[in-house]
């Protein structure tokens, strides 16, 4: 079942972290406390063909979310940290943080867990987005189908448009996420 959270604290999770000198915890309280954070949670890492577009747009605005006011971007996935960070450098997306919810715990407390059994993919994350302050979630953007459609509402632009309806987009991002729909709707 899925929760709007509007309104409510982020789940306290402990999440394992990877750096170059081993693994280490996160606290929600580290990620979000005196923060505000914009979060996007992804089906999975190498989950073709949904969640790279999802990233790219995240990626491409990051610039753009600091100027108006988020201090982090973080994207989470029910994946090990070990795939996370492969799949961060293959797409080359340095301007976000990932998070892996190695064991769905934060996914599950926030009521976005769902069954991908049937698709090979066993439990996973719903496809959102949030707007997070100081650890409490201001605004949430739920997919309809989280898992087999072009993110229509938890993308870059829509969480954009929440925070500054006048911020200008990125215009190679524009364009290139416009690009990508169109193949993936074709």
């Amino acid at each position: 079942m899925l929760f709007n959270r509007e309104g409510q604290p982020v789940p306290q999770v402990t999440f394992r972290m990877l750096s170059e000198t081993g693994c280490y915890d996160l606290s929600t309280v580290d990620l979000f406390d005196f923060k505000t954070v914009v979060v996007f949670a992804v089906t999975g890492a190498f989950t073709c063909p949904y969640s790279p577009v999802q990233l790219l747009g995240y990626n491409e605005y990051a610039e753009v979310f600091r100027a108006n006011g988020v201090d982090d971007i973080i994207c989470i996935s029910v994946n090990d940290p070990f795939s996370l960070a492969t799949w961060a450098k293959e797409e080359k997306a340095d301007r976000v943080r990932f998070i892996p919810d190695v064991n769905g715990d934060f996914t599950r407390a926030m009521g976005m867990m769902v069954n991908l059994s049937d698709k090979g993919m066993g439990q996973r994350s719903w496809r959102y987005s949030m707007l997070v302050k100081n650890r409490m979630i201001e605004k949430m953007f739920i997919e309809r189908d989280g898992f087999e459609s072009i993110p229509e509402v938890s993308n870059a632009e829509t969480m954009l448009s929440y925070l500054n309806p006048a911020a200008e987009k990125p215009e190679q991002t524009a364009v290139l996420m416009q690009m990508c729909r169109a193949m993936l709707s074709a």
